[in-house]
């Protein structure tokens, strides 16, 4: 989800904690609210009649498309217009996405603007994390890029939060409040953006990257099956399982929380075991939550959610390691490579479980079953990986 950036820091350019904390702002509003706030407001839009439960779940499958496409663009425009004027594009993206989603003008409409929210935090995690790698002291690089990813959870967890205090005004006051918050962020942390030269975000010529086929086929695999509680999760609980206020935010809270948790914990587990065994262990608890998931009761998703925000959100700390490991000082194009497949992976699978969920009668135990059988593949093509030491590959 993020990448790791250049190998050298810029000795001229005094860095603190401040720029790490700027890069997971991007990252909490890019997607943690940009994407993740549309959790908790899957069922508000069904039960207002906005959108039927299969076009709510398309919505979902348009951003993760959106998320791809910026993704693959996002280190490109950062080179060419400098990484501080590029996140203040996203940023401007993402707020005018939640102010044009107020509008009730209909599924193509928002379609758009959520591919486009998509878009806007794809661009924001390809730059974000190399460019506060590329700025702060080696010493630091590993947890600043913790720091930066946890980004992810936190801002996960503020939606989870606002949603339900601002939707008591409607579907359309809950989008306006997503935007306010969006733009507070942005004016709050845009001086501390991180500015590296332009040559950082270049990744050198002539490196030969490793195949890596089985850590590449496990992540992406990781992420199609994180679609199900991506998408669905808080949908699940409300409409499958009749969770009801005050407890109705508490599963995308929770799954915030857990998000935060494997990001901070994922890549220094990684660092202590090798990579290989965290991303092993990471799909495991994948595996295991979204199990958790299928069992009968509403008290199921309350202990599914943290675990999935620890799985699906932490691998990608762990699979930054894995990269670093297996192909040393050509990690950044072999993260570059996995970012796209994990998006692509998303992408495809969010329209695929749409097309499930429409085609069940928006039965939320197919989708999360179909997303179980992925990521048993994922585990299965992580146990593929061939073993390297920690720090084997330099």
């Amino acid at each position: 989800m993020s990448a790791p950036g250049a190998p050298v820091s810029h000795p001229a350019t005094p860095v603190g904690w401040r720029v790490p904390l700027a890069g997971a702002g991007t990252l909490s509003a890019g997607i943690g609210l940009a994407r993740f706030a549309y959790v908790p407001l899957f069922p508000a839009l069904v039960s207002a009649g906005w959108v039927d439960g299969a076009g709510a779940g398309l919505l979902g499958a348009c951003n993760f498309a959106g998320y791809l496409l910026g993704a693959m663009g996002g280190r490109s425009l950062g080179r060419r217009t400098g990484v501080p004027l590029a996140l203040d594009l996203g940023m401007a993206l993402v707020v005018l996405s939640f102010l044009a989603c107020a509008l009730p003008w209909g599924l193509g409409w928002m379609a758009g603007w959520r591919a486009l929210a998509g878009l806007a935090g794809g661009l924001m995690m390809a730059l974000a994390g190399p460019a506060v790698q590329a700025v702060v002291p080696a010493g630091r690089r590993a947890a600043a890029s913790g720091l930066v990813i946890s980004g992810v959870g936190s801002g996960t967890v503020l939606g989870a939060l606002a949603v339900p205090f601002l939707l008591p005004a409607g579907v359309a006051m809950a989008w306006l409040g997503l935007a306010a918050l969006a733009a507070l962020i942005w004016l709050a942390l845009r001086r501390n953006w991180p500015d590296p030269p332009a040559e950082m975000m270049r990744l050198p010529r002539g490196l030969r990257v490793p195949r890596a086929a089985a850590m590449l086929v496990a992540y992406g695999l990781s992420g199609a099956g994180m679609v199900a509680p991506m998408v669905y999760l808080a949908d699940f609980a409300v409409r499958g399982h009749g969770l009801a206020p005050p407890l109705d935010a508490l599963p995308w809270v929770l799954f915030g929380l857990g998000g935060v948790a494997g990001t901070l914990t994922g890549g220094r587990v990684a660092g202590r075991l090798g990579g290989r065994r965290a991303m092993l262990i990471w799909l495991l608890v994948q595996v295991l939550a979204l199990a958790t998931s299928l069992l009968p009761g509403w008290a199921s998703m309350l202990l599914a959610a943290p675990i999935c925000g620890f799985a699906g959100v932490g691998v990608s700390a762990v699979a930054l390691t894995v990269a670093r490991e297996q192909a040393g000082i050509a990690a950044g194009l072999l993260w570059v490579r996995a970012t796209i497949i994990y998006a692509a992976a998303q992408a495809l699978g969010g329209f695929g479980l749409a097309a499930l969920f429409r085609a069940t009668g928006e039965q939320h135990l197919a989708v999360f079953s179909a997303a179980l059988a992925l990521s048993v593949l994922a585990f299965l093509a992580a146990a593929a990986m061939r073993p390297i030491p920690p720090g084997g590959a330099g």
